[in-house]
């Protein structure tokens, strides 16, 4: 099993034979989301908006030569992983671009292609580790941040705003108050969006850990491998890239909470390891042999249901049981209506104050009822997003319906799987043309509702990106969206 898709950051190819990147674009695009340059100043303008994981270049070339590109490169983008191709072995060139350009491995022309492949991949894990940590303990100083200033100013979320009227989550809110001060490993269950994250952090900040820290893992975003490494750090040389020490997530929670999130799409591999830590409180880093003993207040969330998965065989009965001592229920929000304007004031005052708009206190009347019939299929999370763009186009005293235009009528009567076409099909206008029509409404709703992020559109809509590039061209989006008019 591979540590990552290779596509996931590009390869920038600097030759000046077009006959040398066309060996690379013909035998390496379809497992490397290569970028090619026929020059190195050609590659420092590339570079303005493409961020690589690895850089490969020719020595002998017009103009900069490789050495002195990849000195260049180390200022613009120094997490990259740089390489260069030669046919000489003088080795006063080679020590100069150790030395100068930070190179990590060179290539002797004539090369074998196996070798080109290996060093990417070896490169593109070695780029992505270094990038995931210092990810991690960027993450690890804005959280012990937050929670020094929340402990200075002796803030926590009030929860009471946020039980609803009816009930709702009125009563997990109840459960969340109790289970806090105690040591128990809690189960948070509900639909994608419910709030899971934020339950959890109310667990944390309502216990006894609260000046410690929060520690997240989404467990379904990482494969396995990348996984174990995550959760339990691993050693110098434990694998390629590895050459460092690297603490795991358990390890930067001691003595506060860790927070697993999606614990149905763990592996059984990986099951076995975490029962040992619920069960010991210790484990060894991957390539390590020295036992760690921790001290962590273990919170896990799913959408799936894990009682099925253990009758089906692919979860463990024994963990199952170890991490649902304490199960919380999140109701999805088309469920609980009548919570909605109490939790949307949460989320208002929140982002108001963020935004320097203290006086922005409340809603209209006709923003409640948007609010209120809208189908929420996102559930909470959807809703703290819709709230924190309101606050930025409210311009008065509170929320109106017009703050929240975006919700369009379409969307109003939208249900989770229902979508209403503007426009009946007629002679004047076929299903073809109605369709094609309202297929350009969901792709700016979805873009615009993103903010812009490709990404986050491409999941809403159930397509992959390049689909979504694809139909953005298609409907004459694509200049809208940043995106370049033809195919690169």
């Amino acid at each position: 099993m591979t540590l990552l898709d290779y596509r996931a950051y590009p390869v920038l190819v600097v030759d000046d034979e077009p006959d040398n990147l066309e060996v690379f674009r013909l035998n390496l695009r379809r497992e490397f989301d290569l970028k090619l340059a026929k020059s190195g100043d050609e590659a420092l303008a590339l570079m303005k908006t493409v961020d690589p994981g690895v850089i490969v270049t020719d020595q002998r070339m017009p103009g900069l030569t490789g050495i002195e590109l990849l000195v260049q490169t180390k200022k613009l983008r120094p997490q990259a992983v740089r390489m260069i191709v030669t046919a000489y072995t003088d080795a006063d060139v080679l020590l100069r671009a150790i030395n100068e350009g930070g190179i990590e491995r060179y290539l002797v022309k004539p090369f074998r292609l196996e070798e080109v492949r290996n060093a990417l991949r070896s490169g593109l894990e070695r780029f992505h580790l270094e990038r995931e940590n210092a990810r991690l303990m960027e993450e690890l100083r804005a959280q012990n941040a937050y929670l020094e200033d929340e402990v200075k100013r002796g803030e926590r979320y009030d929860w009471g705003r946020v039980k609803g009227s009816q009930g709702g989550l009125a009563e997990v809110v109840s459960q969340v108050e109790k289970v806090a001060q105690t040591r128990s490993t809690v189960l948070i269950r509900g639909e994608t969006g419910t709030g899971k994250e934020l339950i959890a952090r109310a667990i944390h900040e309502a216990s006894p850990r609260r000046s410690k820290p929060l520690i997240k893992v989404n467990c379904a975003a990482l494969p396995e491998t990348l996984l174990e490494s995550e959760l339990f750090g691993h050693e110098k040389g434990a694998f390629t890239g590895a050459e460092k020490r690297r603490l795991g997530r358990f390890e930067l929670a001691h003595e506060g909470t860790i927070f697993l999130d999606e614990i149905g799409d763990v592996s059984m591999a990986m099951q076995a390891k975490l029962l040992r830590v619920l069960q010991e409180r210790e484990f060894e880093r991957v390539g390590g042999s020295e036992t760690v003993k921790v001290d962590v207040r273990v919170v896990s969330a799913t959408h799936k249901n894990l009682e099925e998965l253990v009758k089906k065989g692919t979860f463990r009965e024994d963990l199952y049981f170890r991490l649902a001592v304490f199960p919380l229920e999140l109701p999805p929000l088309r469920k609980r209506r009548d919570d909605i304007p109490e939790l949307g004031r949460f989320f208002l005052l929140r982002y108001a104050r963020e935004a320097g708009k203290p006086h922005l206190q409340d809603f209209s009347a006709d923003a409640i009822a948007r609010l209120v019939s809208y189908p929420w299929p996102g559930n909470v999370r959807e809703l703290e997003n819709v709230l924190e763009r309101a606050v930025i186009l409210a311009s008065g005293e509170t929320i109106t319906g017009a703050d929240l235009r975006f919700l369009d009528a379409q969307l109003l009567v939208r249900g989770p799987e229902k979508v209403e076409l503007s426009q009946a099909p007629s002679q004047d206008a076929p299903l073809p043309d109605v369709l094609e029509k309202l297929e350009r409404e969901e792709l700016i709703r979805a873009m615009d509702a993103s903010q812009g992020s490709k990404a986050k559109a491409a999941r809403a809509l159930g397509v992959n990106r390049s689909t979504l590039y694809y139909r953005l061209r298609k409907h004459g989006l694509a200049e809208r969206y940043g995106l370049p008019a033809v195919e690169g």
